[in-house]
Order: structure tokens, then sequence, then C-alpha cells
């Protein structure tokens, strides 16, 4: 038997908000109400017992999953440190007057 462990938006079981983000099961403090997202730390108190009901995705999310790509991550291309710099000191060479 596994065990899930709640990771993503979720009806705040403190009713606090509307909603709160879980991370690998802890409450965190990541909120939204009526679709804006705020902080507000989880009450000092151990979780209620009910379980967590998922809650629906609001705005732009996306399915194929471009939104989890990793910043360096630059598609099918592998990074190169070497254009990377490259790069980076044509920048640097295209701002400063010599």
């Amino acid at each position: 038997m596994t065990t899930q462990v709640a990771q993503g938006w979720y009806h705040d079981p403190y009713c606090v908000h509307q909603d709160r983000y879980f991370s690998a099961g802890a409450a965190t403090k990541l909120v939204r109400d009526d679709g804006h997202e705020a902080y507000d730390p989880a009450p000092d108190r151990p979780l209620p017992s009910a379980d967590l009901v998922p809650a629906e995705q609001v705005g732009q999310e996306t399915k194929d999953g471009i939104d989890l790509r990793r910043a360096d991550d630059v598609g099918s291309k592998p990074y190169d440190p070497a254009e990377a710099r490259r790069a980076a000191l044509d920048v640097f060479d295209r701002t400063t007057n010599w």
C-alpha cells in the first residue's frame, strides 16, 4: 500500500484562506484567495484530521510541463558553458564605453 503525500494546492484545512499550497505533505505559507496568491504562515496547531481536498486550478496552468522546466534548460540543446561565457562577454562589450 502506498501513501500519497500532499503536493500542490488544496482547500485550506485551517479554514483561514480558500486554498493553501502543500509541499511534501506539509502546509506552506503560500495561500490563495479569489485567485490571488499571498503568504501567510500556517497556524501553529496540528493539521486537522480531515482528508485534504484538492483545489481547482486557477490561472494559466499548463498541461505540457513547460512551467516546470529549469531556468537553465534551453530545450533540446545542451548547456554549453563556453557559449554562455561568449554571450555574457558580448553583452559586456556592447554596454561598455572603451
